[in-house]
């Protein structure tokens, strides 16, 4: 391939993955449920890594729990749940590390099969944090039914959308009312001034 085409590709993908950080964005700043947010959020991933699923967990209590899928799973949003030492998506979760597996990840010893997903055949797996606040709240898996050699831009999509979805979790814990009526000036001020970092 030619110096001048790698380079047209390289600059399609990365304007490609600002629209989907600008569309996940929106997201954050629209009156929009939680549910709707997250559906949005893996529906953007799927078709931006055109993968065979993409799925967030959240966490309650020492459990991850199934939330939203781009394969709207009916019967299992909500109901399938992992311990947090179980799976590739539990070591996730504790390790707050990605992990990213290009081909016949049901071979991880760390992997756990669920029987009623049909992703516990999948080749492929990327998975990455939700981060709020500095604390894991969630993991993002992302699988593709062949294998699948996951590119840096596709990683850093992931983790960044991983933080952007942490950012709305804690949004949605706000009083639709609590930002307009803010003093966004004293919160700013209130918190000390900015020591530059060296």
């Amino acid at each position: 391939m030619s110096k001048g085409k790698d380079l047209e590709l390289r600059l399609q993908r990365t304007e490609e993955q600002l629209r989907i950080f600008q569309r996940v964005s929106r997201f954050m700043v629209r009156e929009m449920s939680l549910q709707e947010v997250l559906q949005g959020t893996v529906s953007l991933i799927a078709e931006f890594m055109e993968c065979d699923s993409c799925l967030i967990y959240l966490i309650d209590d020492d459990k991850l729990v199934l939330c939203a899928a781009n394969n709207p799973h009916p019967s299992t949003i909500g109901k399938v749940k992992l311990r947090m030492n179980e799976g590739l998506t539990g070591w996730v979760a504790r390790e707050r590390r990605m992990v990213a597996i290009p081909r016949e990840a049901y071979n991880d010893p760390r992997f756990k099969y669920f029987g009623e997903l049909a992703e516990d055949t999948f080749e492929a797996f990327l998975s990455a944090p939700v981060i709020a606040r500095n604390r894991v709240v969630g993991v993002i898996n992302v699988q593709h039914k062949q294998p699948h050699q996951h590119s840096g831009v596709e990683m850093e999509t992931l983790t960044t959308i991983g933080e952007q979805v942490g950012c709305s979790l804690v949004l949605a814990r706000m009083e639709p009312n609590a930002v307009s009526e803010a003093n966004h000036v004293e919160l700013v001020l209130a918190s000390g001034p900015v020591r530059p970092r060296l």
